[in-house]
């Protein structure tokens, strides 16, 4: 067990997610009883190779936790039945921009095109 900012570390779980990492930790009380933490860590790079992290914290109690996790469960659903498990990220659409198929099934990088401003013609 660790004690940090006065608050006993009971159990804790971590989720690596690619630059972000999340923790889970149940906390102790002063009077016994047990809280959440849920913290996102989100990993920067500068460009001469430094980096740092940004933090965001959320605090759970008890008596909010069977609303939380129905709350939790209809934003989730709603994502899913909307879009898909399918992620689509901004990384994800460069990649799908830079290559795409001809009529044939080929191959082809998008640098292969030119493109043309019709306001020049």
């Amino acid at each position: 067990m660790k004690e940090r900012e006065g608050q006993e570390e009971i159990f804790s779980q971590i989720l690596r997610a690619g630059r972000r990492t999340y923790f889970f930790d149940v906390r102790g009380t002063k009077a016994g009883d047990y809280y959440l933490t849920i913290t996102e860590s989100k990993k920067f790079t500068h460009d001469d190779g430094t980096f740092h992290y940004q933090k965001h914290k959320i605090y759970l109690y008890k008596e909010d936790f069977t609303e939380f996790m129905e709350q939790l469960k209809q934003a989730t659903d709603f994502i899913i039945n909307e879009k898909g498990e399918e992620v689509i990220s901004e990384r994800h659409q460069k990649d799908f921009k830079k290559e795409e198929n001809d009529s044939d099934g080929d191959s082809i990088a998008s640098s292969d095109f030119t493109e043309i401003n019709f306001d020049d013609i």
